[in-house]
Order: C-alpha cells, then structure tokens, then sequence
C-alpha cells in the first residue's frame, strides 16, 4: 500500500513537471537564435558558396604564399564547421599557396535539408565536387582533417588509393583526434542523438550553448 502511493506520487510529480517543462521548452524554441558574432559574421562573408546537385554548400579559400605549390584542404569535425580553423588560419596562409576549408552538408552555413540521408560517402563526393569548381582536381592536396573528417579523409584516401573516382589525388594526409577505428570508438550520447537526425536534433540543437558545448 505505501509503495503504490509512493508510486501515484512520483507519477503525478513526473506529470507536474511535464506540465511545466512543455510549454517553457516551446517558449524557448520559439526564440529567435543568437545573431552572429562579429568573428562569425566576418568569417561568412569572406566565404563563398557553390551548389552540390541543388544544395549550397559554404568555403573558403585564401591565397597564401605566392610561388608555392602546396595546397592545404581542411575537413572539419562534428557538430561544428570550417570556424574550427579560424584561429590557425593565417598560419597556413604562410605555408601554404591554398588554404581551403568547407562546411560540409549539415553544418556551419552550408544547407541542412531534412529530411535527408546523410552519409560519409557523400560528404566525401562533396569534398571532391568542391576541387573540381576551384580547379583543383588535378592538382596534389595536402588533407588536414579532424574528428568526423577524418573518417571523410578516409574515404578519400580509399577512393585515391583504389582509383575509384580519380578525382583527388591525396600528396599528404594529417588525421587528428578522431575516431578512425570504429571497434574502439565511443561516441558521447549527445553525438550518436545528433547524428541519427531524428526529431530530437532540431531541438538538442536549439537549446544547445558555448556551455553545454563546452562541457562536452
């Protein structure tokens, strides 16, 4: 008898904040997102687009040091974008001749279509169709890539390796902080609700802040 009324009243309390919680969490959906920071506004407007089978797609690219050869490609890691880079930017301007870097689809400013099926493969054929609209497809990349682009690095390595494409051909490649081999590789839970990109990610993303982005 106790215990069913313990029970009773841990459902009405579990009712009671569902009651609260519902109409504070659409409030706080419904309002407008945070306006740019200065950095960000500046970093979008140094960029361009180009469009990937009807989807845009956000880059940039900055001329470096004149009369070297050497191209860099920068493949950002998950959930963020080509931001990740602004802070060691100029430096590989002093290196290299390009430094390119893109959002890839789903991130940064580059469209978020939904519903889509988002896949390595892809982001990996938007990475090449990317050199081809610079006119780079036949010219030697350096890949420097992090997190969820080193798995998109791989990708590429393995089409480069197998002709598969015959679209990048890979000089150099740097993999860091990422999850390459998948039997050993845990995800944090935030990154596996996120990646399956179902009706929980809209809103994990909305409530996401420096923080809790942080934190994790």
């Amino acid at each position: 008898m106790v215990r069913r009324d313990r029970l009773r009243r841990m459902r009405e309390w579990w009712v009671q904040v569902g009651l609260l919680a519902v109409p504070l969490l659409a409030a706080y959906l419904h309002i407008p997102p945070p306006q740019l920071s200065p950095a960000l506004h500046s970093w979008k407007s140094s960029g361009k687009f180009f469009t990937y089978k009807g989807l845009r797609i956000f880059y940039q690219d900055s001329v470096g040091v004149v009369g070297s050869p050497e191209i860099v490609v920068l493949l950002h890691g998950f959930p963020t974008s080509s931001y990740d880079w602004y802070k060691i930017w100029e430096g590989l301007t002093l290196r290299f001749h390009r430094v390119i870097a893109l959002d890839f689809l789903g991130f940064g400013f580059s469209d978020k279509p939904r519903p889509h099926h988002y896949s390595i493969f892809e982001q990996a054929s938007i990475v090449e169709a990317l050199l081809r609209h610079l006119g780079l497809q036949n010219r030697r990349i350096n890949l420097l890539s992090h997190d969820y682009g080193d798995i998109v690095a791989q990708e590429l390595l393995y089409r480069f390796k197998q002709n598969r494409s015959g679209r990048l051909t890979i000089k150099s490649l740097c993999l860091s902080n990422g999850g390459i081999f998948p039997e050993t590789h845990r995800p944090l839970l935030l990154q596996k609700l996120l990646k399956d990109g179902g009706m929980l990610s809209p809103i994990l993303t909305r409530l996401m802040n420096f923080f809790v982005f942080s934190r994790g």
